[in-house]
């Protein structure tokens, strides 16, 4: 919550699941400046690390993506200047979901790259790795995986790359950022599921990289919206474009 105070806006509350909190020397904190107007009540704030009242939690100790420290961030009567309000008073949700949608493309983007990574160390395992006098890439069951993984990741980068070239042209991508983001998270979780698989026990051990793949691609399909919350995108906007036909 922020309250105007003088020229200041004096903000009280905790943004829990930041990411890179511990690593950023700002942030942009969306806070309710008028209940009365629901979602239209909600700005945006350019927040300095050293402004006073302001404090982070404890870095969480994380499944996966723990190179970047996630955190709370902490505001007790936080004082913020009015200049550092981005756009008008009101304006943040609008903000944060064109935010989002851009977001969405970065972290299918982040999701292809899980999801090639996984295929690249267990093409090249497959090809070295030999049982009973031949390389494993010769058996149907190692190449129909092979094939599943390669199938995916074409896919999520042919919809990753529709959904940034959209958002180049400044035509709508609302739709193609939330598809992308799907396929690309959901293709790095199975990409790196299959991985393991290939590999077997070397899947396993941190001596390969295929288990830090599987941790990391996991948060994919959650930050930025879930897999189901991309679905009800994708639903709502098929529906309004056939309405609008």
């Amino acid at each position: 919550m922020a309250v105007k105070s003088g020229s200041n806006w004096v903000l009280n509350g905790t943004k829990s699941w930041i990411t890179n909190a511990h690593e950023a020397k700002a942030s942009v904190v969306f806070a309710t400046t008028d209940k009365t107007k629901k979602h239209k009540g909600i700005s945006a704030f350019l927040v300095k690390r050293e402004y006073p009242g302001f404090s982070l939690g404890k870095k969480e100790d994380k499944l996966g993506i723990r190179g970047s420290s996630t955190s709370n961030l902490i505001f007790e009567d936080c004082s913020i200047p009015e200049e550092n309000i981005l756009g008008e008073p009101g304006m943040g949700f609008k903000i944060a979901m064109m935010t989002l949608d851009a977001g969405r493309i970065g972290i299918a983007s982040q999701a292809l790259g899980i999801a090639q990574a996984s295929l690249d160390v267990a093409v090249e395992y497959a090809t070295k790795r030999i049982a009973f006098g031949a390389p494993i890439s010769k058996l149907q069951s190692i190449q129909n995986k092979i094939a599943d993984m390669s199938l995916r990741v074409e896919s999520a980068r042919l919809l990753t790359w529709r959904a940034a070239v959209l958002k180049d042209e400044h035509k709508p991508f609302t739709k193609e950022a939330a598809m992308a983001k799907l396929a690309a998270s959901e293709a790095a979780t199975f990409n790196a599921h299959q991985c393991i698989q290939v590999l077997g026990g070397m899947g396993y051990v941190s001596d390969m990289p295929a288990e830090r793949h599987y941790r990391d691609a996991r948060i994919t399909e959650i930050y930025e919206g879930t897999s189901e919350i991309q679905k009800l995108v994708i639903a709502g906007n098929v529906f309004k474009e056939y309405s609008s036909s």
